[in-house]
């Protein structure tokens, strides 16, 4: 028997928000689903180098509502992504509204939560970059 990932799913109360958020750690758009008869819309992000399947993030959108969404989703666990540079990703976040819940302060690993409040694993592909401020002095904000 051989098992191979597809997908991570996670639910999301605004999917415009979400969209912009994924956007924002570099992702695009690989492909949507519409039901009319479920109520429901799914769309797949992922790195654009990773479009075969297999490293995406499907966003579940009920039209109706989703009350059942946890407002902490600290039981799913964590999404996780490496980038070229984490301190410009950390600071392209912060300039737009996204709390740095762990900071770089190792010049290797963040967190950050979506607007649904999935935590974000953000790893410094290769070697951690050299200590920098205001990273290294910077605090914990929440939980991650």
């Amino acid at each position: 028997m051989s098992l191979k990932f597809l997908h991570t799913m996670v639910r999301v109360k605004d999917l415009d928000a979400s969209i912009a958020f994924y956007k924002m750690l570099g992702m695009v758009e690989r492909r949507r689903n519409e039901s009319e008869g479920g109520r429901f819309t799914l769309v797949f992000m992922c790195p654009p180098d990773q479009a075969d399947g297999y490293a995406d993030v499907e966003l579940t959108y009920n039209w109706d509502g989703d009350d059942g969404l946890p407002s902490d989703s600290r039981h799913f666990g964590h999404l996780a992504y490496t980038c070229d540079n984490i301190y410009e990703l950390c600071q392209n976040l912060m300039d737009n509204g996204v709390t740095i819940s762990r900071p770089p302060r190792d010049g290797h690993m963040a967190f950050v939560r979506s607007p649904d409040n999935v935590s974000i694993e953000l790893l410094q592909a290769g070697e951690s970059l050299a200590k920098a401020e205001p990273w290294a002095s910077m605090e914990n904000t929440g939980h991650w």
